[in-house]
């Protein structure tokens, strides 16, 4: 059986985490499914001071190491396994281990800048873009990266209005354009996710 690789973009907060999650779910009785996190890819930074990590844009696409996922997805659709790197927030630095991922069926990549990056959007037999209101998705980060990521209140906000935001506007949003289908609301449309699954099922069919 081929492998395929789904590709999910989104804003921050928007519900592609919960997207993928559920694609994962529904597809698992068709074949084996991974789940990559585009954010796992980005640079290693241990030249740089924790101060001097904390001001980079990463909300613009020259923060990803994007020749090492391309490779890594290469060598899954190959039928090879990977050591996937894992970033950790909290230290704003790849982390010093790594995840072995075997091949599978589907491979789920999800991210803010996903379809931005053109040799990236490439790879993709399917492009999901979930589109959430601004207000919800900011709601969403603050109460996640206060909770999860150890950041300040003042930090966070900070963040949205330097770089998030204004990135947003200029990769993520006009990056909707490349989408095969557009869910709105995120993981709350199960009728979109019903679609979804019945379209891997027949391309892991062909």
């Amino acid at each position: 059986m081929k492998t395929i690789i789904i590709g999910i973009a989104g804003g921050t907060a928007s519900g592609k985490t919960t997207i993928a999650r559920k694609i994962y779910d529904a597809s698992l009785a068709y074949g084996s499914v991974t789940i990559i996190k585009i954010d796992d890819y980005y640079k290693k930074l241990d030249h740089l001071t924790f101060e001097e990590r904390k001001k980079i844009n990463y909300d613009h696409p020259n923060a990803y190491d994007i020749d090492l996922l391309i490779s890594q997805l290469n060598d899954l659709k190959q039928k090879k396994a990977i050591n996937k790197p894992i970033y950790d927030f909290i230290t704003h630095n790849r982390s010093k281990d790594c995840e072995i991922i075997k091949p599978s069926n589907v491979v789920i990549v999800e991210g803010i800048l996903t379809f931005a990056i053109p040799e990236l959007r490439q790879m993709f037999d399917v492009k999901i873009y979930v589109d959430t209101p601004d207000d919800v998705r900011f709601i969403r980060r603050l109460t996640r990266d206060i909770k999860l990521r150890g950041r300040s209140l003042d930090s966070v906000i900070d963040q949205y209005l330097s770089t998030v935001r204004p990135m947003h506007l200029m990769f993520v949003e006009p990056s909707k354009l490349y989408a095969d289908i557009i869910i709105p609301e995120g993981g709350e449309n199960q009728v979109a996710i019903d679609f979804l699954v019945a379209r891997i099922v027949n391309i892991l069919k062909e």
